[in-house]
């Protein structure tokens, strides 16, 4: 018997409905494709043992480094892979494998990644600037906040985080780069406390800004698209994907590229709306609430 914890590390996000929706079955080799801490690995190993495999992507190698410990003596094959899932079909080359039966794709930054404060991706915790999810990439906010200029910053505040006050934050960040860099989250977040209209609101006023700057840092939507149009390439006949987003940029691709492969009949979509995270969930784990799970199976 292992002596490691069966509690995850992480609280995986509607861990149920992705069980449930992919349909797992002894035998099954399934991708999770941002297998992170490994709070959905665990889970899906405990459905396809003893023959199945699970293949695991990651860009974060230190994260992958920890769940590789974490899931081994599981009476379950797998494989871990420092990668970028777009970049999948290199992955299930080197794993020697032509098609599998379930994919997962699970959007949101872990909350490991969020509570380490050197990652930089929380503005409630202090820490440098950097965002990088794969921190082999020399790429960080502090490089792009540098080089940028107002226009470009406004677009992609607008782009990247719906951000209602993009030009007023823009103007507000170059100017303060000019007397100073900007080279932690929290003078980053007072930036942007100062800058827009205060008014009361679940969600903090730099939310959204470091929304944009990750995505922008990781190339997050480019690699969400690149993703979704190879994969079925690569899914058996009933195979299912899951995919879960966390904002509506990530969902409206998904939903998108659903309905075309929808209408190629290469794709059937399961979830003709998307998926929720209950109550008790978003009680027990308040990062979820936001969580949309789209599933659709490989026709």
């Amino acid at each position: 018997m292992s002596s490691i914890d069966d509690s995850p590390p992480h609280e995986p996000v509607m861990v149920e409905e992705v069980l449930e929706n992919l349909c797992l079955h002894p035998g099954d080799i399934i991708l999770d494709c941002t297998v992170g801490g490994g709070g959905h690995a665990i889970k899906i190993m405990d459905k396809i043992k003893p023959d199945g495999c699970l293949i695991g992507i990651d860009k974060d190698f230190e994260m992958l480094n920890m769940t590789k410990q974490y899931l081994s003596n599981r009476g379950c094959s797998f494989r871990l892979y420092h990668a970028n899932y777009s970049d999948v079909d290199e992955v299930l080359k080197m794993a020697n494998i032509d098609k599998v039966h379930g994919v997962l794709l699970d959007l949101g930054v872990s909350s490991l990644q969020f509570d380490m404060a050197e990652r930089g991706f929380s503005f409630s915790k202090e820490g440098r600037l950097d965002m990088r999810m794969d921190r082999s990439s020399s790429f960080t906010a502090q490089d792009l906040l540098r080089k940028i200029s107002e226009r470009e910053l406004e677009e992609l505040l607008r782009k990247y985080g719906e951000e209602r006050w993009s030009k007023r934050i823009a103007r507000r960040v170059i100017k303060e780069r000019s007397e100073c860099e900007l080279k932690s989250t929290t003078q980053l977040a007072k930036l942007i406390e100062r800058t827009v209209p205060v008014k009361k609101s679940r969600i903090h006023p730099a939310t959204k800004v470091f929304q944009a700057l990750r995505i922008a840092v990781n190339r997050e939507l480019e690699n969400l698209e690149i993703f979704l149009n190879k994969i079925h390439n690569f899914m058996e006949k009933g195979a299912r994907i899951a995919v879960i987003s966390f904002h509506s940029l990530e969902d409206r691709i998904v939903k998108n590229s659903f309905i075309e492969m929808a209408d190629k009949n290469i794709f059937h979509i399961v979830t003709k709306k998307p998926l929720r995270p209950g109550a008790s969930e978003i009680g027990k784990n308040v990062r979820s609430r936001s969580a949309k799970l789209r599933v659709a199976e490989r026709i």
